[in-house]
């Protein structure tokens, strides 16, 4: 699980990361990302960090949207665990600054963890050379 201030709290947040971000997809998922301009000390990458050492360095915030198109609450919440962990290991090779929405498709209902994780680091990588 994700500590607080590395999740997007308000709908606004969302809206903002996926109008205002740079888009890239793969068959399971959909990974938005804008990089904000925050505090001067959480402007450098969070490189070589452990995922429990994120909570005191102010990393990125992630949010996920798994629509009920995924599947019964049952499959979305499954989903959602999934992208939670998948974040969580991540998450120190995303620039602090950023906030990221991953939105899962349709087929990541029935794709296994490591097929989930693949294509969300390979969109997240691609999102973040556009940016």
């Amino acid at each position: 699980m994700l500590p607080a201030q590395h999740k997007l709290s308000s709908s606004e947040q969302f809206r903002q990361t996926i109008r205002k971000g740079k888009r890239a997809g793969r068959s399971t998922a959909v990974v938005h990302i804008r990089l904000d301009q925050r505090r001067p000390e959480d402007l450098s990458l969070a490189e070589g960090m452990r995922t429990k050492d994120l909570a005191s360095f102010g990393g990125p915030r992630c949010g996920l949207v798994v629509s009920k198109a995924v599947g019964n609450a049952v499959t979305r919440h499954r989903v959602s665990r999934m992208l939670r962990h998948i974040f969580a290991e991540l998450a120190p090779t995303v620039p602090a600054q950023a906030t990221v929405v991953i939105r899962a498709l349709p087929p990541s209902a029935s794709a296994s963890y490591e097929e989930l994780r693949s294509d969300v680091q390979k969109a997240l990588a691609k999102a973040l050379r556009r940016n």
